[in-house]
C-alpha cells in the first residue's frame, strides 16, 4: 500500500514538472512572436527550440515552420531542416502547412532535387485544395494551388516528361493566368527547337498557340510542319496567318514553300510567283526582299520555254556582232565607203549586211524578251495593288 502511495507522489511530482517546463516553453515562445523584427523574433524562437525541443511544447511545429517561411536571411539548409522539421512534428493548421510545404517546393526546385520538388508540389496541391474545403474564403488557395502545378510542371519538364510538364503548366496558367508561366514554357519549346526534337516542339507551341497569347507560335508550329516533310501543312498553316495579317516572312515562307512544290508540280508557279512579288514588296530588309524578288523573275521565266534560248541567241549573236565589227575596224580603219577600192568597197559591204542582219536579229529577240518582262511588270503592279504599296 505504501508503495502505491509512493508512485502516486511521483507521478505527480513529474506532471507537475513537465507543467511547469511546458509552462517555461510557453512563455519563450510568446516572448519571441512578440518581437517586432522578423530577424529579432527567429534568434528568439532558435533559443524557444534550444530549450524546449522534445518537451512537449505545442508550439515547436510552429515555431520550425516560421523559422522555415519567414522574411529573415537563412540558407537553403536551414529552410528544408525546419520545414521538414516542421511537417514531422504535425499539429499545424492548413495555411501554416501550406505556406511550410510551399517553401519546401521552391527550395527544393531552386537546388535541383526534381523527385523532392515534385513530392512536395504534389504535397502542395493537396494542402491548398484541402484549406480551399474548409475555408473557402480564407487564404489564397487558388495560388497555391497554381504555383503547386506550375513546381510541378517544372520538375516533370527537367525530367522530359513534355506532356505531364505541359499538362501542369495548363493547370496553373488556368489557376494563376500570369504570363510568366508562358514565357517557361516557351522557353521550353525553343530548347527543343534548338536540339531539333520537332516533335516536343511541336507539343510544346500547339499549347501555346491554343492559349491564344502568342501568335507566334503558329509559324513555328508551321516551320516544324515544314522541317518535318508536312510541307502541306505548313503551306496552308501559313496561308491561313496570311490572310489575317500580310507580312513579308509569311508571304516569303508561301512562296519559297510554293517554289519547292514546283519542281514536281509546275502548275502552281503562277501562285509562287505572286506570293514572292508580294514578299519582295514588304519585307524591311532589302537584301531578303531582292532575294524574293529575284526568284520570283526566276519561276516566272521559267514558264517561257523559249527564254533561256532566246537569252543563248542573243550571247552567240553578239559575239558575232563584236567579231565582225572588230573585222571593220581593223581592214578599213577610220575610212569612209568613198575612199575605199571597188574590191574594199564590195567586202565591205558583204560584212555589213550580215552585221546589220544580225544586229536586226539581236533586237527582235531582245523585242520578245520586253514583252515576257512587261509581263512580269504587269503582275508586279498587282502585287503592289493587293498589299497597298
Amino acid at each position: 500500500m505504501r508503495k502505491t502511495v509512493l508512485t502516486i507522489i511521483a507521478i505527480a511530482f513529474a506532471l507537475s514538472g513537465l507543467a511547469q517546463a511546458q509552462s517555461e516553453c510557453d512563455t519563450l515562445y510568446i516572448k519571441a512572436m512578440q518581437a517586432n523584427a522578423p530577424a529579432e523574433r527567429a534568434k528568439l524562437l532558435k533559443d524557444f527550440l534550444a530549450s524546449c525541443s522534445g518537451k512537449g511544447s505545442q508550439y515547436e511545429g510552429f515555431a520550425n515552420a516560421f523559422l522555415c517561411t519567414g522574411q529573415f536571411p537563412k540558407t537553403d539548409q536551414e529552410v528544408v531542416s525546419y520545414g521538414e522539421k516542421a511537417l514531422a512534428l504535425g499539429g499545424l493548421d492548413e495555411t501554416v502547412k501550406s505556406e511550410v510545404i510551399y517553401a519546401l517546393a521552391v527550395t527544393y526546385n531552386k537546388l535541383g532535387n526534381i523527385e523532392k520538388t515534385k513530392t512536395y508540389a504534389q504535397q502542395l496541391i493537396a494542402a491548398a485544395t484541402a484549406g480551399k474545403a474548409k475555408q473557402p474564403e480564407g487564404a489564397s488557395w487558388n495560388k497555391l494551388i497554381g504555383v503547386g502545378h506550375f513546381l510541378l510542371g517544372q520538375a516533370k519538364q527537367k525530367s522530359n516528361d513534355v506532356a505531364g510538364a505541359l499538362e501542369s503548366y495548363q493547370s496553373a496558367y488556368g489557376l494563376l493566368n500570369d504570363t510568366a508561366i508562358l514565357v517557361e514554357v516557351k522557353k521550353m519549346g525553343k530548347g527543343f527547337m534548338d536540339a531539333k526534337k520537332y516533335a516536343e516542339a511541336e507539343k510544346v507551341y500547339r499549347y501555346l498557340a491554343g492559349t491564344g497569347k502568342d501568335p507566334d507560335s503558329i509559324r513555328i508550329i508551321a516551320d516544324i510542319l515544314a522541317q518535318t516533310g508536312r510541307k502541306g501543312e505548313a503551306l496552308q498553316m501559313f496561308k491561313d496567318m496570311y490572310a489575317k495579317k500580310k507580312t513579308g516572312d509569311m508571304a516569303n515562307n508561301i512562296g519559297i514553300l510554293l517554289a519547292q512544290e514546283s519542281k514536281t508540280n509546275p502548275a502552281v508557279i503562277p501562285e509562287a510567283v505572286n506570293y514572292l512579288l508580294e514578299a519582295s514588296l514588304l519585307l524591311q530588309n532589302q537584301g531578303q526582299a531582292q532575294k524574293a524578288r529575284n526568284l520570283a523573275e526566276g519561276l516566272f521565266m521559267s514558264q517561257d520555254k523559249e527564254w533561256n534560248n532566246r537569252v543563248k541567241a542573243i550571247q552567240e549573236s553578239q559575239k558575232l556582232i563584236d567579231d565582225w565589227t572588230k573585222t571593220i575596224n581593223a581592214k578599213f580603219g577610220n575610212k569612209s565607203e568613198e575612199e575605199l577600192t571597188p574590191d574594199e568597197r564590195r567586202e565591205y559591204r558583204k560584212i555589213k549586211e550580215v552585221l546589220d542582219k544580225e544586229i536586226a536579229t539581236v533586237e527582235g529577240i531582245q523585242a520578245q524578251q520586253k514583252a515576257t518582262m512587261a509581263r512580269l511588270e504587269t503582275l508586279l503592279a498587282q502585287a503592289k495593288r493587293r498589299v497597298g504599296r
